[in-house]
């Protein structure tokens, strides 16, 4: 009997306990740390949010505000709401040409950076040559230089090729200025794509722009949708260059629009107003189409395909 009560006391000191079983807590296995997350209180995060909130929203609500409020009224809600300022800045302010103007540009820009900016990356991914490391660096470091010390050179340069009041040398003037990130953004997201991909198609008979298309080009939608939402977005907004190479008003954009919308004297919220929504509609339903892709176009370099 004493050997029985061994024998089973043996068992099951070599059992291990249900608890034993479960997998090790790191909270347990280090006690000394707290948690960091998990003890802050819920007010210390959704406040500062709230703050932030509340500071991005404001100006946006006062624009809405003025643009659909009655000329002279002070209320701060926007009822009864009216359409007059829209109406005002659409056809006697020539905002319907500003507006096209602005897309034309947008959508160039857009394209011919993508374009652009695919093929230096694919270069500088797939690619070994003297001058790269050089080059590279040249990209980076124009990043340094403001649009603004390019007036006069480009004015020049467009001047010379009869480019002066012509949209073309707005969309040259944007597309160079957003080549040199464009293309260092796309090719970091090239280099995530393994090689050995492309030259499975290789050897399947395919040439390499063949293989480009078909292995390559279908990975790389997250970061092309990244890189020429924020191309659009930025020649959408951009007010200095349209300012200095158009001079006729049906061909300026809508930031040149909107400036001329305020007088030597007085200004007329409600039509500023009224344009700065219009202005602000195309650019906030394109990032809310597209904020899933730019999530992951952000995300695609954290993990190696």
């Amino acid at each position: 009997m004493t050997a029985a009560l061994a024998e089973k006391h043996g068992t099951d000191a070599a059992r291990p306990s249900a608890e034993d079983s479960r997998p090790p807590s790191p909270h347990r296995t280090r006690p000394g740390r707290e948690r960091a997350f998990d003890d802050v209180p819920r007010w210390q995060i959704y406040v500062p949010l709230g703050v932030y909130l509340v500071f991005t929203l404001v100006p946006f609500y006062w624009m809405f505000l003025f643009a659909v409020r009655p000329s002279g009224s002070t209320s701060l809600v926007p009822w009864p709401m009216t359409g007059e300022h829209f109406s005002k800045v659409w056809n006697e302010r020539s905002f319907a040409v500003f507006f096209q103007n602005s897309m034309i540009v947008g959508v160039c820009t857009l394209i011919s950076t993508t374009l652009v900016a695919l093929a230096g990356g694919y270069a500088l991914a797939r690619f070994n040559f003297k001058i790269k490391n050089a080059f590279m660096l040249a990209l980076l470091c124009s990043q340094f230089i403001p649009g603004a010390l390019m007036l006069v050179p480009l004015f020049e340069i467009f001047k010379n090729l009869q480019m002066i009041n012509s949209l073309g040398s707005v969309v040259i003037a944007e597309t160079v200025f957003q080549l040199p990130l464009s293309i260092i953004l796309i090719s970091g997201f090239i280099k995530n794509v393994p090689v050995t991909l492309e030259e499975a198609a290789w050897v399947d008979g395919c040439s390499r722009f063949r293989a480009f298309c078909a292995v390559v080009l279908p990975l790389l939608r997250p970061g092309l949708i990244a890189v020429g939402s924020f191309a659009f977005v930025h020649s959408w907004n951009h007010f200095l260059f349209a300012l200095m190479f158009l001079s006729e008003q049906d061909k300026q954009t809508i930031p040149v629009g909107l400036n001329t919308l305020i007088g030597a004297d007085s200004v007329d919220l409600g039509a500023l107003a009224a344009g700065g929504v219009i202005a602000a509609v195309p650019v906030v339903i394109v990032f809310a189409f597209i904020q899933k892709w730019l999530i992951t176009g952000f995300s695609a370099g954290a993990v190696k395909g």
